[in-house]
Order: C-alpha cells, then structure tokens, then sequence
C-alpha cells in the first residue's frame, strides 16, 4: 500500500491506497507567454474568425468589457493573468480612439455573491487601476432595469443595459470549462431565471454538447445583431505551488517531500481557522500559455481544446472507484468554507465533469469524497445554502426541489441580501446542487471518508465512512471481482482524457 499525502478540508493527511491504484496527477508547468499585454494585440489584430478588432471599432463610441470572477482555476492566486488581458484591452481600445472615460468593465458574477470593493479593485492590478478612468458595474441579476434581448422565434431574454447600449462589446475570459467563459460570460450577464435555467452537461470538456454553450452561443449571436461582440480567451496553466513544494502534485518527488515535512504536520494539528488561513497564504503562481481572439464563442472553444491537450491527463479504461480530495474553499468567489452542499459541488459538479471523449468512472462505480462534511452553515453567506440542505435533509423529492426553488425564487428577503453583496442569489444553491446530477446518475454510490457529519452526508444520500481505507474497502466489496480503482490528484485538477 502506498501512503500520498492528500489534500481533506484544510488537513493534508497521509492517505493510504492500493498499490495497483492509478494516480491521476497534473503535468509540470508548461512554458508560460513571456508577454502577455503583446500576445492580447496581436490576437486582436488576427482573430481565428470574425473581423478584427480595429474594423469593430467605433470612434469615441462605449464599450463594454466582460470579465468574470476569478472562481476558476482552483486553488486561486493574487496575481491573475486575466487581469493584465484586461489592461491590454483597455489600451488597445484607447490606441484605436475609444477612451477610457467611455469604457465600462461589467463583472458578470451571474447568481455568485456580487462583488465588494475588494473584487472590484483586483479586476485591474494595482497600477493599472490607478490609471483607469472608466466605469466598473456589477452585474445585478434580479434589476429591474435589465434590457430585453430577442433569441429568435418566441425566445426573449433579460440582459444587462450597459451590452444592450453599448456600441462594442468585448469579453476577456480565461477558457477552463465549456459552461465558464467565452459566451458563457455574457449568460452570466443575464437575469435570475435565465442563468438559473440552464441545464448541466455531464462533461465541462465538451463544448458541442453542452446546453449552457448552447445557449450562450445563441445569446451572443443575437447581441452581435444588436451590436458588435468580439471575445478574447486565455489558455491559462495549472497554479503551481511556489517554494519547496512547487511541483506538488505533479511530481512524484514533491509528494515525497510533502509526506516527510514536518510542517505538514504542524498544519494538520493546527485549528482550522489557522489552517485555512496558512493555505490561503501559500504562495502561488498562474501562467498564461496561449491568447485567441475572435467570436466569443469561436475564441473560448478553441482556446479550452488547446488547454485540455495541454494540461490533460491521459490514461486508459475505465475505473471501479475514483477518489476526489476536497479543498477547503469552494468554486464561487468571494471564497467562502464549504458546506456539504458547496463540497458536493465541487467534487461532484466540478472534478468528475472534468473528462474528455468518456467518463473516468464506469456506469455504476463508486465516487469517494475525501472531506470531513461538516455542516458550516450559519447567517450572511451560508443562508441560502442551509434552506435547501434542509429540503434535502427532508427528502429532496423533484415536487420539494421545485417548490423551494420557487420559494426560493420569490423570497424578498434574500433577494434584498443579493442585492447588498452579503449572500449569493437564493437560486445559486439550487444551481449548484443540479450541478452534481450528472456525476450522481452515473455513479451507483458516494462514500464520504473521512466524514464527521454522518447526518449532513446521509442528507445528500451519501454513505459516511470513518476513513479512507474503510471507504475503498466497502467499494471493493461492493464491485466484487477485478476492482480498478484510482485517485485524483489536486486541486488543481486535471483535464482527464480518457482512452
């Protein structure tokens, strides 16, 4: 049996598995563009399709530049390469005569929790914020002064006024999943009811059979006939860990050295407030290794099929059990601790839709989740997330689901918290939560290891187990004969491409 040191909450716990296991780890860093601001222009003056963006200008005329919250990759960083795109874009603008005074930066949280003066000042770096002189909104789902934007056919939707008024539109994403970034910006610019509506693929790495892609491309191509859409992706590396430690978890040496480290240790005896606090400190770098510019659409997919064959990880067959580690902060930005339902989002909702070509897991395998599951709910932030835990805790049949999601919906309450950027919108739990219905569907059961909250994982019909080795052995006995089994290594996770 080999011990790997792995990541459970905020404890870094030697975590022993079969000798036979397969271990699904990250590549190296991969060479990163020397020069981003350069790589921004010159993708702008040679789109992969489309008109560039000196024929889509408008003169002294308003622009609008998408940008999304910073929830992917995971873990996050300080210094985000998006935010050097989006100064690149600023100054290419204003060298081809729309000045910044006319520009607005539209962060679309879509239903996240909206962004404070903290998220807002780290949209640009310091410098560059220093000298900007446009607008900074944030996009609010549930205003009332969202513009109606025409689909096609009966097909309507509410968007925000400032793409609608605009006389160019630019989104500057970073291409990680087909249901974040590229168009999908734009969807997250959207009201409540339509960003809510859209239905998870059981692969983030799939653009063509993606409904949310779907939709979003829809929805740009009816604002390109109301305005001018043009969209920049980056290709972005893994986060790589800086110090001794760089390589983890990519090298095999690096999970040696963690294993011994006496300050791994320390950290796991700590309380775990510290804890979280010493993994938020660790220094961390992101690296940008490709820009596209063109369509939104066009620019995103082909800017996520370059990162998957680069940053992917191939192996063979199918696998009986597949273990996911859990971080101690979710996908949604401001980081906020896990609750079971955040937790389940991101291992199950987020890692496991994490393949290209085939599903890492067999029909009917078995998912382990390495993470305690405490129920961290309280007021403020967590508020919406306890209301469905308890819908779930009840039952969480289809008929309960709906009527909360529209209680939910209606509750002017929350709805008035959203609006303040002290909660997310009273939807996104739900969201969230549909999120892990495929993986669910496929998978015949989810083991908890490592769970101290055996009541919260039986609420999401999860089974607890005290550990690790009891989990792997109850998945064992439960697939009977050959049995493969396999762990991920992360976060960050890697694109797994599956032969």
């Amino acid at each position: 049996m080999t011990r790997v040191p792995l990541l459970s909450g905020s404890r870094i716990p030697l975590i022993g598995i079969p000798d036979d296991a397969v271990l699904l780890t990250p590549p190296p860093p991969l060479e990163s563009l020397r020069d981003v601001t350069a790589a921004v222009g010159e993708a702008l003056r040679y789109p992969l399709s489309g008109s560039s963006l000196h024929d889509l200008v408008t003169p002294g005329g308003r622009v609008a530049i998408v940008v999304e919250p910073p929830c992917l990759p995971l873990p996050g960083v300080s210094i985000d390469p998006r935010q050097e795109a989006v100064a690149a874009v600023v100054d290419e603008l204003e060298r081809l005569g729309m000045p910044a005074t006319n520009h607005t930066i539209l962060v679309a949280g879509g239903l996240g929790r909206r962004a404070g003066r903290r998220e807002l000042e780290s949209v640009l770096r310091p410098v560059q914020a220093r000298d900007y002189r446009g607008a900074v909104a944030v996009h609010d789902a549930t205003s009332p002064e969202l513009e109606q934007l025409d689909l096609g056919g009966a097909v309507s939707v509410t968007i925000h006024r400032a793409l609608i008024e605009a006389d160019l539109v630019v989104c500057v994403t970073a291409a990680e999943t087909s249901e974040r970034g590229g168009a999908s910006a734009l969807l997250s610019c959207c009201g409540a009811s339509t960003i809510a509506a859209a239905k998870p693929a059981p692969s983030l790495l799939a653009p063509a059979h993606s409904p949310t892609g779907a939709l979003a491309a829809a929805l740009a191509a009816a604002l390109n006939r109301r305005t001018r859409v043009i969209g920049v992706s980056l290709v972005l590396d893994h986060p790589h860990m800086t110090g001794s430690h760089r390589d983890y978890p990519s090298s095999p040496q690096a999970l040696t050295s963690l294993a011994r480290s006496p300050l791994r240790r320390v950290l796991n005896v700590l309380p775990g407030a510290l804890r979280e606090q010493t993994l938020k400190r660790v220094g961390r770098e992101l690296a940008t290794t490709g820009v596209f510019a063109g369509p939104p659409a066009v620019a995103h997919t082909e800017a996520l099929l370059r990162g998957i064959s680069l940053r992917g990880t191939h192996f063979q067959g199918q696998l009986d059990t597949l273990v996911v580690p859990l971080a101690w902060s979710g996908l949604n930005v401001p980081r906020e601790p896990v609750n079971p339902i955040t937790a389940a989002a991101t291992g199950l909702g987020h890692a496991m839709r994490l393949w290209r070509d085939a599903s890492p897991l067999a029909d009917g395998g078995t998912i382990v989740l390495l993470h305690d599951l405490r129920r961290n709910f309280g007021h403020g932030p967590q508020a919406p997330y306890r209301a469905l835990f308890q819908i779930l805790r009840d039952g969480g049949t289809d008929e309960q689901l709906a009527a909360g999601r529209e209680a939910a919906a209606g509750d002017e309450r929350a709805l008035a918290t959203y609006r303040d950027g002290q909660a997310p919108h009273p939807l996104l739990p739900y969201a969230d939560w549909a999120t892990c219905r495929p993986a669910l569907d496929r998978a015949g059961r989810v083991l908890v290891a490592g769970c101290r909250a055996a009541g919260a994982a039986r609420a999401l019909g999860f089974v607890p187990t005290h550990s690790i080795t009891a989990a792997l052995e109850m998945a064992r006995g439960i697939a009977g004969g050959s049995h493969r089994s396999g762990v991920l290594l992360g976060p960050p996770y890697p694109p797994l491409i599956v032969s």
